[in-house]
């Protein structure tokens, strides 16, 4: 899979772009505060309808403007088709070949991205629910039931938990089971999908960190409500337990205290966190081996490979460690790579790839692969 072109119009500082790519290496370079970042933006939101940088969507409309749009042909098994997103102020309208498609779930998934940026240090040192997003995100592009049942849960949770507030001293018990047995299944729907992902990220994790970082014994630990069982008729009732035994407490704090909206991952080296006793640069490399898997994955069970984005990764990496890496992106995946020196990329990658330059939010100059 490959982003063969993009057109921009009202999106961040870009009033309008046109843009094609290399199917292989892209980089766009110049300096801070230009708008390399916010083409990498414009890609993700293509794919995933959401920006990874902001919640909310109106802050990726140009400055006075109403309307945003990105307009891209992606190319999958030599098969090209064409996805518009149209942002406005509390609306948005996603499309494929020109067909408004009603549902995001019958829009995502289509295209697959990976995302490096600076800020993915808040995978390991931030808090829970981003490490959530970060699973709900990648397991969505994996399986689109996954997104519907993330959904369902949710408004499950919602409804449940207005329910006790509402009702603390007047619930109805039967209602209130048949709410709870429904998020229970939800909750394992979630459970097991998360579970299997962190275990073929474990299979292949560990010798990829070590490849670039030379450090043995690297996985991630998934960190459930519940202790997780392979027979799901035990694991409801477990579950069912846990959520009698915190009856009187979610009354007390007036909401749902026990479910996968409060299930976390930790990153460690043998038996030792990286939060807590990791480097910065074992950080960063635990989180670039964590999207470095995340391209086997999909290769496996979706059968083609996603884009690759890299955003400012060069910077941060010694001369060793970038060659680790290049080793990963110069095979058989589209890579879009932003850096402010051209001169953090090795020649012979630069010798290989498109190079953009962009100033100002305009694409000043183009240099195709020689």
């Amino acid at each position: 899979m490959y982003i063969k072109d993009i057109q921009l119009m009202n999106f961040r500082n870009y009033q309008t772009l046109s843009l094609t790519f290399n199917s292989k290496i892209n980089i766009i370079y110049g300096k801070n505060a230009q708008g390399k970042t916010n083409l990498l933006e414009s890609i993700y939101v293509l794919g995933l309808t959401k920006s990874h940088r902001s919640f909310i969507d109106s802050n990726l409309i140009k400055n006075d403007c109403n309307q945003s749009k990105i307009v891209g042909n992606i190319v999958k098994n030599d098969l090209s088709s064409k996805y518009e997103i149209i942002l406005e102020d509390k609306k948005k309208l996603l499309k494929i070949d020109g067909n408004l498609m009603k549902k995001v779930n019958n829009y995502i998934s289509n295209i697959n991205i990976i995302i490096f940026y600076p800020e993915d240090l808040d995978l390991i040192k931030g808090s829970p629910s981003i490490r959530r997003k970060f699973l709900n995100i990648e397991l969505s592009q994996l399986n689109s039931n996954y997104y519907n049942i993330l959904n369902d849960y949710n408004r499950l949770l919602k409804m449940r938990n207005d329910y006790i507030k509402s009702n603390l001293f007047n619930i109805d018990e039967n209602y209130f089971q048949i709410l709870t047995s429904y998020l229970i299944d939800k909750s394992i729907s979630i459970l097991k999908l998360r579970k299997k992902f962190i275990d073929k990220i474990n299979e292949i994790i560990g010798n990829i960190f070590y490849k670039i970082s030379s450090i043995p014994n690297f996985y991630i630990e998934y960190k459930s409500f519940i202790q997780y069982e392979e027979d799901e008729k035990i694991l409801k009732e477990k579950i069912l337990n846990l959520f009698q035994d915190n009856r009187e407490k979610e009354i007390k704090y007036k909401t749902t205290l026990i479910g996968p909206h409060h299930d976390d991952f930790e990153l460690y080296i043998d038996k030792f966190s990286l939060k807590t006793y990791g480097s910065q640069g074992q950080q960063r490399m635990a989180v670039l081996s964590l999207k470095l898997s995340e391209i086997e994955i999909f290769k496996k069970y979706k059968n083609e490979t996603p884009i690759l984005l890299l955003d400012d990764v060069f910077s941060e990496l010694d001369d060793q460690k970038k060659n680790n890496l290049l080793d990963y992106i110069t095979s058989d995946i589209q890579t879009i790579i932003t850096t402010t020196d051209l001169n953090n990329i090795d020649l012979n990658i630069k010798q290989n790839s498109k190079l953009i330059e962009i100033e100002n939010g305009i694409i000043k100059n183009i240099e195709e692969v020689e």
